[in-house]
């Protein structure tokens, strides 16, 4: 029956500006895990990004997946059908894959950057605003990409030299050139030569130094950028002191990690989405309770999920779909343990009302909103726990 799913067509509409809707909630099962679709390789997964209605992920084989909706083509299989279960991207070899909103990027081991999905703002940076690509299309000619993000509809991404380039959709500064003007190819973002990482969210983009600075610039509405301002901002913005480890840029909200292993998230929070306790909108860095054993964290649309070192895993914020993975469609205004599992390795809450994460055995576990097969079960069912990916 999944063979047979999976060529199903699901229909969905894509939103007609950068503002997608609030996606509904589905229908909650406990059906045992699927087994093992044919045809899949065997190889275990080392990384996965979860967009607002897919998922990517690469296997230790260094093959590429993707599943759920495809209606922009943002699977990268050459049609615009979407998929149940995992289907391969191509035959290349891939090193990191990030899903935006409704397009896909993704590295080669070559260090070619290669990007798929919607176009309508040029975050393919391809230099148009053509249709939607249905396959893989190369970003320039450069071969020395080394991070990259996807955000809503605009693209950053790192090269070797530590140069930060963005392309895409510019509403509200959220490429870091200094102006409001989408760019169609890769733009340089000043002349710093330390980035380390970059992470794009909807309508805003964070990104940390080699000497632990964190800094953010685009859109600014709900305080989402921690400058203490809700003015958007044009340029790279430091945020706080430096010790930054690490940085997610979700929807409206932003969740860092110091170097400390203290967690801080600033922004919106009318989902209780940072963790504090409340729903009070944050426009600085606020620490989420005392531990200082978080090693990563994801923030989405409006929900954020974060790992300790000791292997678990926690969520906060809306629940609508069941995205935090308690059982439950509560929301939770501070972190949730998920499950009992002191295996989870790499998490990522994508754009909307799904989180994927891996465990140290080289599984992956998605749960959530299914509705177009983004759990990647081999059924539309929304999943309130986590489900291993067929």
């Amino acid at each position: 029956m999944i063979a047979t799913l999976a060529g199903l067509l699901l229909t969905v509409v894509s939103p007609t500006g950068p503002a997608a809707a609030d996606p509904p909630g589905g229908h909650p099962s406990g059906a045992p895990d699927a087994l093992q679709a044919p045809g899949h390789s065997a190889a275990g997964w080392t990384q996965v990004s979860a967009g607002t209605l897919h998922t990517c992920g690469i296997r230790t084989d260094r093959t590429l997946w993707c599943w759920g909706s495809n209606g922009e083509g943002q699977l990268g299989d050459g049609t615009g059908i979407g998929r149940l279960t995992p289907k391969r991207v191509g035959t290349a070899t891939w090193t990191q894959v990030s899903a935006g909103a409704y397009h896909t990027c993704a590295r080669r081991t070559d260090g070619t950057l290669w990007c798929w999905g919607d176009n309508n703002f040029g975050q393919i940076g391809d230099g148009t605003t053509a249709d939607a690509r249905l396959s893989p299309k190369r970003v320039g000619t450069a071969t020395t990409w080394s991070q990259l993000s996807a955000g809503g509809y605009h693209t950053c991404a790192r090269r070797t030299d530590r140069t930060l380039w963005c392309w895409g959709y510019n509403s509200s500064g959220q490429l870091g050139d200094g102006t409001t003007t989408s760019r169609l190819s890769p733009r340089k973002i000043g002349t710093a030569t330390t980035w380390t990482q970059v992470s794009g969210g909807d309508v805003h983009t964070c990104a940390r130094r080699t000497d632990g600075t964190l800094w953010c610039w685009g859109n600014n509405s709900a305080g989402q950028l921690g400058d203490g301002t809700t003015t958007n901002r044009t340029v790279p913005t430091q945020i706080g002191a430096p010790t930054w480890g690490q940085v997610d840029a979700g929807s409206e909200h932003t969740c860092a990690r110091r170097t400390t292993g203290s967690l801080w998230c600033w922004g919106n929070n009318n989902n209780g989405q940072l963790g504090d306790g409340t729903t009070t909108n944050r426009t600085v860095p606020t620490q989420i309770g005392t531990a200082t054993t978080w090693s990563q964290v994801s923030a989405s649309f409006a929900h954020t999920c974060a790992r300790r070192t000791t292997g678990t895993l926690w969520c906060w914020g809306r629940n609508v779909s069941g995205q935090l993975g308690d059982g439950t469609t509560t929301s939770r205004l501070s972190p949730r343990k998920v499950g009992t599992a002191t295996t989870w390795g790499q998490a990522d809450t994508g754009f909307s009302h799904h989180t994927c994460a891996r465990r140290s055995d080289s599984t992956l576990w998605c749960w959530g909103r299914n509705a177009e097969g983004q759990v990647g079960d081999g059924t539309t069912t929304n999943r309130l726990t986590p489900r291993r990916v067929s």
